[in-house]
């Protein structure tokens, strides 16, 4: 499928649902408010397997997962026409093409792979479009549909060539100050290296749907907000969510905290089995001038490693990175983490992390011990802040991991993803 037939097929789409809608006369919204923007994003992945812990491919150990791509990403929102109640259509369409990669290294998540035994190989090219429709009533808003979701308690991974989305319906409100509320059910997922839309699931056991309520509440000026959240796959797994986080300015810093706990536990039916798994969280930063000095630390309990929807990105726990979230069974990890804004040398737009974390207490049922982790993760950024090529952003991201056996792959990885945002309307 090319970028011509991904776009038509999302304006075909977006025209037939907003034929359907109950337009008024007064549609000036949908089409002044409308914003469309094109990403071009260009992926290279390569993770080199070391100490033949990487898995097998084509009889032999695999050597390394490298594979490069070229993604279009159309993100298409309308305004939403007058009236009490205004609606509206969002459209998303993607499409990536294998630029490089053979049969020998693939896995790296930026493409499907097809194929069974020493056939295993990576897609040429896929794509998909993803339709919503939206109505909002005053400072309330219904959407139905398809699109790239991001929830504490579900969290789309965009992480790759294309993002990961999710069919359903969600309702937020916003109608008491400082206060935003959620409700919701998605019963589809696309993931990241998938065409097609799929039952939500854990660890490949399928079911019908995921269910989700929440509330926000930000006050003390906006620098406190307390989250509380609960999400549930039907008949597998329930989990609540509660957060705290502050900033507070102290003469030249800015001292901030992310604090979390998480319980989760099997459902209903119980499809995938007795689950039980908790995380203990916290991250501590402090920021003055270009640098910001970050500690965190995390500890799971239980029998289960951290519990989340198939594909889903790791982000709501604090140590989750580029390689690793540190959410084995009973794990414990700490973090440091330093990050630098070079705009005070003379450089705006360019910015360095470097991070390292430290896991252990891991179990580990093949081995009757407890295993231990650590990554080494570096990431170098700069935004192109005007000309022909502003907002152009390239992002080098270099990074180590070594694991005791049983706990995960021995690697070293790097990655450089370009994104070329490319505002259309």
């Amino acid at each position: 499928m090319t970028p011509r037939k991904i776009i038509s097929l999302g304006l075909i789409s977006a025209g037939s649902m907003a034929l359907a809608l109950p337009f008024t006369a007064h549609a000036e919204g949908f089409v002044d408010d409308a914003k469309v923007n094109l990403n071009l994003r260009n992926y290279y992945y390569n993770r080199n397997f070391l100490n033949h812990t990487g898995p097998s491919v084509q009889g032999d150990d695999q050597g390394q997962a490298a594979e490069w791509t070229q993604s279009f990403i159309l993100d298409a929102r309308s305004g939403y026409t007058a009236g009490t109640v205004g609606f509206g259509i969002d459209v998303l369409g993607m499409y990536a093409v294998k630029l490089d990669g053979g049969r020998g290294t693939i896995g790296s998540g930026l493409l499907p792979t097809h194929g069974a035994g020493n056939d295993r190989h990576a897609a040429d090219e896929f794509g998909r479009t993803a339709v919503a429709a939206k109505a909002k009533v005053s400072k309330t808003e219904l959407k139905v549909g398809e699109w790239f979701a991001v929830l504490p308690v579900l969290r789309a991974d965009d992480g790759r060539a294309l993002p990961q989305t999710f069919k359903g319906g969600q309702i937020t409100s916003n109608e008491i100050e400082g206060l935003s509320l959620y409700g919701g059910r998605f019963n589809g997922n696309s993931q990241r290296n998938d065409a097609s839309l799929e039952r939500m699931s854990y660890s490949g056991v399928n079911t019908n749907a995921f269910d989700f309520a929440g509330g926000e509440f930000k006050f003390n000026e906006k620098r406190t907000m307390v989250g509380l959240w609960r999400g549930e796959l039907n008949d597998i797994y329930r989990q609540n969510y509660l957060q705290l986080t502050h900033s507070q300015p102290v003469g030249d810093w800015v001292l901030g905290a992310n604090l979390g706990y998480v319980n989760t536990k099997d459902d209903g039916s119980s499809k995938a089995g007795d689950l039980d798994n908790k995380v203990y969280q916290g991250s501590f930063s402090a920021k003055t001038g270009m640098n910001t000095f970050t500690v965190n630390y995390q500890k799971l309990s239980g029998d289960n490693k951290f519990i989340k929807v198939d594909g889903t990105s790791g982000g709501l726990l604090v140590n989750d990175g580029f390689t690793s979230a540190f959410d084995g069974v009973n794990e414990r990890s700490w973090a440091i983490r330093h990050d630098y804004n070079f705009a005070a040398l003379g450089v705006p737009g360019l910015s360095l992390m470097n991070r390292y974390t430290k896991g252990d207490n891991v179990r580990v049922s093949a081995t009757n011990k407890d295993g231990e982790e650590w990554a080494r993760e570096t990431e170098l950024a700069y935004t192109v802040q005007d000309g022909t090529f502003k907002n152009l952003n390239i992002r080098w991201r270099n990074s180590d991991v070594r694991r005791d056996t049983g706990v995960g792959v021995d690697a070293q990885e790097n990655r450089l993803i370009i994104n070329y945002p490319l505002s259309i309307l």
